[in-house]
C-alpha cells in the first residue's frame, strides 16, 4: 500500500476544496483514475456521488462522509479513523467489524472487491 498523496489533479482539487456539487456535475468529464491513495482528511464530502469511484488506499481521517452511498465504490485499503459515517451505505462485502475497526482504530479496511 502506498502513502496517501496530495495531487494537483482537477478531480482531486475539487474534492479537496469541498466543491462537491461541482465535482458531481463534472464527474463524467473528469479523469477519475487519480483519486486512489489520496488524503481526504478533515473534509466535508457530504452529498458526494461516489458511484464507480476508486478511493482505494486513501485516508478519510475525521472526514464528514454522512449519507454517502459507497455501495459501488472501491474502498479497499481505506482508513476511516474518526470519520463521520452515519447514514453511509458501504459495499456488501465490507463487514461492519472492518468499518468499526477502521473508524475507531484507524485500520485499513479489507474486503473482497470482486463482487
Amino acid at each position: 500500500m502506498s502513502q496517501p498523496n496530495i495531487s494537483q489533479d482537477p478531480a482531486y482539487q475539487l474534492l479537496l476544496s469541498e466543491r462537491i456539487d461541482g465535482f458531481n456535475l463534472k464527474k463524467k468529464d473528469l479523469d477519475l483514475s487519480k483519486l486512489t491513495s489520496m488524503r481526504y482528511q478533515g473534509l466535508d464530502l457530504r452529498n458526494l456521488n461516489a458511484a464507480d469511484l476508486d478511493f482505494s488506499d486513501s485516508h478519510f481521517r475525521n472526514t464528514d462522509l454522512r449519507g454517502i452511498d459507497f455501495r459501488h465504490t472501491n474502498l479497499e485499503g481505506c482508513s476511516f479513523s474518526g470519520a463521520k459515517i452515519s447514514g453511509c451505505y458501504f459495499p456488501k462485502s465490507l463487514s461492519p467489524a472492518e468499518i468499526m475497526m477502521s473508524n475507531e482504530k484507524g485500520t485499513r479496511v479489507r474486503y473482497n472487491t470482486a463482487n
